[in-house]
């Protein structure tokens, strides 16, 4: 295993005290540079993939691969970072599931409600969610890695939200980039979708600035099927302020969990007081569980809901609590982008 990177940033004025960040794929890039945050540029925030890579992607990822894949090292950033600008506010915005009808396995009605809140289980209640959820699979700097994602309502029928560091890293786009709908041991039960594009807001790409800690990819269809077609998708909400129910869903694989598990937290979420303008929720999901999704208006007995948020960081002071980006015009814009591509 490797050690623990430091990384020391420069202070910010109105905070005293060190504080330290983990990233839930990895680390050091989640400490946005200090300074003036940059202007939101999109040129650069769309990586497409050839025909061949996506075929070298999908042979790559087999059952043995998928299950041997672990989150990199966590790595603890000591000191401070700029969060960088707060996110552009709009009007508020939803989008309605689409989940079909043939998707909704067994339902939570079938077998009583959930905990909430939660701050870590399995997920039992069946529903939508077990199928719009998946794992993601990479090559990162010549590493496997596994992260988290769903299939969203999309004009393309085709697009995946996750989190920024699991689309891109370290300057660099991730490789062999799949997903895997209703992933279980080893199984992908719908299918590996390969990456056509993936994509995430310009300030993440630019800077990786924690406030905008979006991805998004847009997958190929596979056997002549386009992938809500097949697993359905949930909706979405922008701009809809904090404070509010939601329940959080990822394949967390660093111990104690092994990726093999779909876990679930829930709880109402506050607004962070710290470094970031993200939502909070108490949740012990760890590495894996990136990009994983934040559900408002869920409803336990379909386990249909509207995306707000993913799974992105934690403070390393505070390890059974997860923060989220908040979904703002940056994060719409990117959605809109990605369903239009």
């Amino acid at each position: 295993m490797r050690g623990t990177t430091h990384v020391t940033r420069i202070p910010r004025p109105l905070l005293g005290a060190l504080v330290g960040v983990t990233a839930l794929l990895t680390a050091g890039a989640l400490a946005t540079p200090a300074g003036a945050a940059p202007k939101a540029d999109s040129s650069n925030a769309v990586s497409s993939v050839s025909a061949g890579a996506q075929t070298q992607a999908r042979d790559f990822w087999t059952a043995q691969r998928m299950r041997e894949a672990a989150p990199l090292d966590l790595v603890s950033v000591d000191g401070h970072f700029d969060g960088g600008s707060a996110p552009l506010k709009g009007q508020a915005a939803t989008v309605a599931p689409s989940t079909p009808a043939k998707t909704l396995k067994k339902a939570a009605s079938d077998i009583g409600l959930m905990a909430f809140p939660n701050a870590g289980g399995q997920w039992t209640g069946g529903g939508a969610v077990v199928n719009t959820a998946g794992r993601v699979f990479f090559t990162y700097q010549g590493r496997t890695a596994s992260c988290s994602g769903n299939a969203v309502t999309s004009a393309n029928k085709s697009t995946v939200i996750t989190a920024g560091h699991c689309v891109k890293l370290d300057g660099a786009w991730h490789t062999n980039w799949v997903f895997v709908p209703g992933y279980h041991d080893g199984q992908a039960p719908y299918g590996r979708w390969t990456a056509s594009k993936t994509l995430s807001t310009p300030q993440w790409t630019a800077s990786e600035d924690i406030n905008y800690d979006v991805g998004a990819a847009v997958v190929a269809p596979l056997d002549g099927k386009q992938l809500t077609d097949v697993v359905g998708g949930q909706g979405l909400a922008f701009n809809t302020g904090y404070n509010l129910r939601m329940y959080s869903f990822g394949f967390p694989a660093a111990a104690p969990y092994d990726g093999e598990k779909f876990i679930y937290c829930s709880g109402t979420t506050n607004r962070d007081f710290l470094l970031s303008n993200d939502h909070g929720m108490n949740c012990n999901m760890t590495g894996g569980s990136s990009g994983g999704p934040w559900f408002t208006q869920f409803n336990e007995s379909t386990g249909t809901g509207l995306l707000s948020s993913v799974n992105s960081f934690k403070y390393n002071f505070l390890p059974n609590r997860m923060y989220g980006p908040y979904f703002g015009a940056d994060a719409q814009n990117l959605y809109q982008t990605a369903q239009a591509s």
